[in-house]
């Protein structure tokens, strides 16, 4: 049997915690690659041995399989509500395509336990209507980013939230790759609209579906991860066909996958992506969520996106750690890393969402500058760059093109001011101080969360004892 890491008995045990004390609804926050699959496959084996049925509900193919493979290596007794496999419905645990268990909950036995793997969806109508027929059952959310698209709260739906270890805890302990992140210049979307909390994706494709931009796509890659295998995420079906194809007239193996790909053709293509026999695997929405593949060596986001949770689930596909990965190489030509921050700064999650007076941290401005000469992004406090030791200059400009592709961004001052306060409040007190000179609405409210989000995650990284 697989054996849990230790943060990940501490989130059980906080999970069993608030259960004992009567919560019977509850988010599990930890960031993509930690292990949240294993978590789920452990929570249920014991559920099971108990007496207790339970769902565990996913909602792609991929993630169905997937959730089978980490399951039978546990060695516990499955069934499985998806289209294409056999159900077994006197197993005490079923794993369940929500769009397969949508049209057959009814039928099947009431569970006393229900996980919702990528719980940000769970507003969505037909996980809220199985949601909402489960009153008496226990629910445990998971998600790496608990918010949805529009930066509203899952309050709604969860009493608590149990946060794991931060990004930078994983990938310091060695449960992550390290990464390097390199930023062309941004895409213009100044004359895009936006529609549901995101940029509407016909008029980002006009925008971002340009030979130009992906040549500068294809010389980057060429660059900085030659041979390694990478994950576009693109806009479009037709953005990443005609990727692909330049990828392909440039000599480099490359495919297309997205939700409406043949499984077969679609199961083919990952498999020799993960063989090593196609190096660039172009997807839309599709691997932007639980997709596990280690093999993953790089990401190029051609997408640009308001979400910070969907930026945060595609960077997080080339984290996972593999035999031979010395560091991951994330290639951002959509500037979402200046606008929401580098994968592993500390983040604050809050079942209230980002309109409850606190933000997050890319919500005022960038928070990361680029090497004017390796073109490297790293946190906008450095003086220096962290990987070819240039020296920044300090005196604030304004953004200049560097050979025409890649851009240097210049500090925010005021919000490297403000993160640096912020990280010498050690008490509430000293939160509280700063929520009232900021001129917060609720500045008890965002302290207090601030607080206790900071002893959690001291707890899930074993720094409180």
């Amino acid at each position: 049997m697989t054996v849990l890491r230790p943060y990940q008995t501490v989130i059980i045990d906080q999970a069993r915690d608030l259960m004992q004390r009567g919560v019977r609804s509850m988010l599990i926050q930890s960031p993509t690659g930690s292990g949240k699959t294993l978590l789920t496959a452990h929570m249920l084996g014991t559920a099971a041995s108990k007496g207790m049925s339970s769902w565990f509900t996913v909602h792609r193919r991929e993630l169905v399989k997937q959730s089978i493979r980490t399951f039978n290596d546990v060695g516990i007794r499955f069934g499985v509500v998806a289209a294409g496999f056999f159900e077994a419905p006197r197993a005490p645990i079923q794993i369940a395509s929500i769009q397969t268990l949508a049209r057959r909950y009814q039928r099947l036995r009431r569970p006393r336990l229900i996980i919702w793997d990528e719980c940000h969806h769970i507003a969505a109508g037909s996980w809220a209507a199985i949601h909402k027929s489960l009153p008496d059952a226990f629910h445990i959310g998971l998600t790496a980013t608990p918010e949805r698209l529009d930066g509203k709260g899952l309050g709604d739906f969860f009493q608590e939230m149990i946060n794991g270890p931060s990004v930078a805890w994983l990938i310091e302990n060695g449960y992550l790759a390290p990464y390097r992140l390199y930023a062309p210049s941004s895409v213009n979307v100044s004359g895009v609209h936006t529609k549901m909390g995101d940029y509407v994706k016909s008029e980002l494709a006009a925008v971002v579906d340009r030979p130009t931009i992906t040549g500068d796509a294809i010389k980057h890659y060429v660059k900085y991860a030659a041979g390694k295998r990478a994950v576009v995420f693109c806009v479009s079906i037709e953005h990443s066909k005609h990727v692909v194809s330049q990828f392909q007239a440039a000599g480099i193996p490359a495919a297309h996958v997205d939700g409406e790909t043949d499984v077969a053709e679609r199961d083919a293509a990952i498999k020799k992506f993960e063989r090593g026999d196609v190096r660039v695997l172009s997807n839309v929405e599709l691997f932007g969520e639980g997709f596990d593949l280690p093999a993953i060596e790089a990401a190029i986001l051609l997408r640009p996106t308001q979400s910070l949770g969907l930026y945060l689930q595609q960077v997080g596909r080339a984290l996972r750690p593999s035999p031979g990965k010395a560091q991951a190489i994330i290639l951002d030509h959509a500037g979402n890393c200046q606008q929401h921050g580098l994968p592993d700064e500390d983040r604050v999650w809050s079942l209230l969402g980002r309109d409850s007076g606190h933000k997050q941290n890319g919500d005022a401005g960038p928070s990361v500058r680029i090497c004017p000469r390796c073109f490297a992004a790293q946190f906008f406090a450095r003086t220096t760059c962290q990987f070819c030791g240039t020296a920044f200059e300090t005196k604030p400009r304004q953004v200049d093109h560097v050979d025409g592709d890649l851009v240097e961004v210049d500090p925010a001052v005021i919000q490297a001011q403000r993160r640096r306060e912020q990280g010498r409040a050690e008490t509430l007190q000293d939160l509280i101080a700063i929520g009232k000179q900021r001129g917060y609405k609720k500045p008890y409210a965002w302290a207090h969360h601030v607080f206790q989000a900071r002893q959690r995650r001291k707890l899930a990284e074993g720094r409180i004892v």
